[in-house]
C-alpha cells in the first residue's frame, strides 16, 4: 500500500510539472553528454599514448662535417667517439634502452633515396650529406630525459631527439578539448541542479495539503520526501540514459563506421568505452538529483 501510494504521488508530480521535468531531462542530457565526451577524449588520449609511445624512438644524431655544435668541434664523429657513445648506451642506459639500432651514413642515404627518389625539394643529396645515428627504443618511453642527460653534451653527439615531441601538440589539443568539455559540463550540471531544485520546490508547494495530512498521521521525513526525491531522480536518470544513447550513436556512426574506416591505423574509442562510462554518468545523475532534493526538501517538507 505504501509503495503504491508513493508511485501514485511520483506519477502525479511528474505530470503536474511536465514542462520543468522535460527541462531537467534536457539539461541533464546535455551536461552528461559533455561529461561523457570528456571521459571519451581522455580514453582516446590514453589509447594513442599507449600505441604510439611504444613505437616511437629516441634518435641520437652523431656529428656530421660542418656542424657548429660545440660537441662537434672536431668535425664528423670519430670511431673512438662512436665507441664511447655505444659503451655509454650499453652500460649507463642498460635498464632504460630496450633495443639499439645504429644507422650508418650509407644506410641513411639508402633510406633517403627510397623515400625521396627525386631528391628532397629539388635538391639532390649524396651519402656524404647524410648523418649517422643511433635509434633507441626505450623500455619506458617516459624515460627520455634519462637518455638525454646521459648522451647530450658528449663529444660526437650533435643532438638527441625524442620522437614523442611530434605527437605532443595532438595530445595537448585533445587534453584541452576535454578540459573545455569538463568546464561546459560543470556549468550545465549546475543548471541541472538548479532546475531540479526548482522543480521539486514547485511540486512540494503544490502538494502542501497532502504533505500536511501525512504529517498529521505521523509519516516520517523519508516517507514524505521520497516521492519528491524519486521525481528528481527519474528525470535525471532519463537525461543520463539519453546521454549514454547519444554518445553510443556518435561513437558507432562517427568513429567506428566512418573515421575508423577512413584512417584505420589508429586505435579509436569504441562503443565498449561508452558502455564502460555509462555507470559513471548514471551515478552522477542520481547523485545530482539526490543532493538537490535533500537541500530543497529540508526546507519545504520537513516534518
Amino acid at each position: 500500500m505504501r509503495l503504491q501510494f508513493i508511485l501514485v504521488e511520483v506519477l502525479q508530480g511528474l505530470r503536474r510539472n511536465a514542462t520543468m521535468v522535460i527541462s531537467v531531462i534536457l539539461v541533464t542530457f546535455v551536461s552528461l553528454t559533455f561529461v561523457g565526451s570528456a571521459a571519451l577524449l581522455q580514453a582516446q588520449v590514453t589509447k594513442l599514448k599507449g600505441d604510439w609511445y611504444d613505437l616511437v624512438e629516441v634518435s641520437v644524431f652523431l656529428c656530421p662535417d660542418g656542424s657548429t655544435v660545440p660537441t662537434c668541434a672536431e668535425g664528423e664523429a670519430t670511431e673512438d667517439q662512436i665507441a664511447t657513445i655505444e659503451q655509454a648506451i650499453e652500460t649507463e642506459l642498460d635498464e632504460v634502452v630496450a633495443t639499439t639500432y645504429f644507422e650508418s651514413k650509407a644506410e641513411a642515404f639508402e633510406a633517403f633515396e627510397a623515400r625521396y627518389p627525386d631528391g628532397y625539394q629539388g635538391t639532390q643529396l649524396t651519402e656524404d650529406d647524410m648523418q649517422a645515428s643511433y635509434r633507441l627504443q626505450l623500455a619506458d618511453p617516459e624515460q627520455y630525459q634519462v637518455v638525454d642527460d646521459v648522451l647530450s653534451g658528449r663529444d660526437g653527439v650533435e643532438v638527441v631527439e625524442d620522437q614523442r615531441a611530434a605527437f605532443e601538440p595532438l595530445f595537448l589539443a585533445l587534453n584541452r578539448a576535454s578540459l573545455v568539455a569538463v568546464g561546459l559540463a560543470a556549468v550545465m550540471l549546475l543548471a541541472a541542479a538548479l532546475l531540479i531544485t526548482t522543480t521539486i520546490r514547485l511540486s512540494a508547494v503544490s502538494r502542501r495539503r497532502e504533505t500536511g495530512i501525512m504529517r498529521l498521521v505521523g509519516a516520517s521525513n523519508l516517507f514524505v520526501q521520497l516521492p519528491f526525491m524519486l521525481e528528481g531522480a527519474i528525470a535525471a536518470l532519463v537525461g543520463a540514459v539519453l546521454a549514454v544513447g547519444g554518445l553510443w550513436l556518435a561513437v558507432q556512426y562517427l568513429v567506428v563506421d566512418w573515421l575508423a574506416q577512413s584512417v584505420d591505423w589508429v586505435d579509436y574509442v569504441s562503443t565498449a568505452d561508452v558502455l564502460a562510462i555509462a555507470p559513471l554518468l548514471l551515478g552522477v545523475a542520481v547523485a545530482l538529483a539526490l543532493v538537490s532534493s535533500v537541500v530543497t526538501l529540508h526546507r519545504y517538507t520537513r516534518v
